[in-house]
């Protein structure tokens, strides 16, 4: 017992870190994913090349799939793991991480390309996209190779994780979820106020309001554990609370997807795209970041219960 408990602690920790670092890796990606929504209401991008506008829109949409998977850890952790510490999470934590980092590198050397291109030329967009993709896939990929995994392993499969290491563990990722919210509802409160919102259908303008909606009720929900734990809890640990926060935590995501989606549509739009197009770019999208965290978890946690 006296063995358990330190070993216990070690995999509690395991856990947290692998929560901060998938939260810094999407702080990290969170200005490129409010560049990639921004860019397209920018008076420049009308000025952009047919090419140029669909490496955008490729850019965009891999940014959102990198989003859709560093965010996995935290909703298995809910869902399957009902907020546990286990060394299986620490395990998809590690996986995830570096399946994550695969299309915000392409979507990052995309960019540099878009915005080099339009005032240096092709050549010099070429160049810096790939210098740029490059350093990052030595400095996430290349160093992590050279070094080589971990001779160690946590032993231990699951941890009686404490109360209150649930709890820290549940306001973190709420901070692992909120960036990518951060990202899109400045730029769609900003986006209104351009002459490119303008130019939009009504029918366009009336989903981005909607989107809008959705991703203010996200960063509502994200905030209301922290309050609630201060305001209500005075900051003490409560398993009432830890129920309240997970649902919160739980929820907030779908309208996150769901804006998201929305603004795809909005978007394709804006970007000269049939209306079509945009439907199923808004459907795709949704589908997909729904799969990844919530079908998937589900699935998990279905499968656990039958063993």
């Amino acid at each position: 017992m006296k063995m358990g408990l330190p070993m216990s602690k070690e995999l509690d920790r395991h856990v947290k870190v692998a929560l901060d670092e998938t939260r810094l890796l999407i702080l990290g990606m969170q200005v490129l994913l409010g560049f990639e929504f921004q860019c397209f209401f920018q008076d420049g991008f009308l000025k952009l090349s047919d090419g140029s506008k669909f490496v955008c829109l490729t850019s965009l949409h891999l940014v959102i799939l990198s989003l859709g998977v560093l965010v996995i850890p935290s909703m298995q952790h809910r869902l399957v793991e009902s907020g546990r510490s286990t060394s299986r999470l620490v395990r998809a934590t590690n996986v995830y991480a570096g399946l994550g980092l695969v299309p915000l590198t392409i979507s990052l050397g995309l960019s540099t390309y878009v915005v080099i291109d339009r005032h240096f030329g092709m050549l010099a967009g070429i160049a810096s996209g790939l210098a740029l993709a490059c350093l990052a896939v030595i400095a996430w990929f290349g160093l992590e190779f050279l070094i080589g995994p971990s001779a160690g392993s946590i032993q231990m499969e699951a941890s009686q994780t404490p109360l209150a290491t649930k709890i820290e563990q549940l306001l973190t990722e709420a901070r692992v979820i909120i960036p990518g919210a951060q990202a899109l509802f400045g730029f769609q409160f900003v986006a209104m106020l351009t002459t490119a919102f303008d130019r939009l259908p009504y029918e366009a303008k009336l989903v981005h309001a909607i989107a809008l909606g959705l991703i203010g009720v996200n960063v509502v929900l994200l905030m209301t554990p922290a309050a609630l734990h201060r305001i209500s809890f005075g900051g003490d640990d409560s398993a009432e609370f830890l129920r309240l926060g997970s649902a919160f935590v739980i929820v907030a995501p779908l309208f996150l997807a769901a804006g998201i989606a929305l603004e795809a549509y909005v978007v394709m739009q804006n970007a000269g795209g049939a209306q079509g197009w945009g439907a199923t770019a808004a459907c795709a999208s949704f589908l997909v970041l729904a799969a990844l965290w919530y079908v998937l978890p589900l699935t998990l946690r279905a499968a656990n219960a039958r063993r």
